[in-house]
């Protein structure tokens, strides 16, 4: 499935929540996300209201699914009266084991929330095997 290997990211993410943050290239600003298996296939749903699907990255390198938006700061022409949006840049990695077929992954932007779809790879699956008895030949396994 998929594995956290920052324990630290929810601390930072919480203080970034209390004490407002922009995020910037070098210190994105995280995006809250849910996942859970349905079936055979892993879903992913990340937050990211207001932003323009054309400012969101979606990449896949290994095991390693990368999400990257830009939420751009409003050009209102006068002085900002409240400004509590986080905005910036924001990005989000996820470490998929190798049970997930991360060349089948498919993604849908609808309503703020960025739905990814991981199938579970065909040689993670349950299957059955086949046993022999005596001296006959092994047989082969079937899906």
């Amino acid at each position: 499935m998929m594995m956290r290997t920052d324990p630290f990211r929810e601390v930072e993410r919480l203080s970034r929540e209390i004490f407002g943050a922009t995020g910037t290239t070098a210190r994105p600003v995280m995006m809250p996300m849910d996942a859970w298996r349905d079936g055979d296939t892993f879903r992913v749903e990340l937050d990211l209201p207001g932003i323009d699907p054309d400012n969101i990255d979606l990449d896949v390198e290994n095991n390693v699914v990368t999400v990257k938006a830009e939420r751009p700061a409003p050009d209102h022409g006068e002085s900002s009266v409240a400004a509590e949006r986080p905005r910036g840049t924001f990005s989000r990695q996820l470490v998929l084991g190798d049970n997930l077929d991360t060349n089948t992954i498919t993604a849908n932007y609808d309503a703020g929330v960025l739905s990814l779809s991981i199938p579970v790879a065909e040689s993670a699956k349950p299957r059955k095997i086949a046993i022999n008895s005596g001296s006959e030949e092994p047989a082969a396994i079937s899906a």
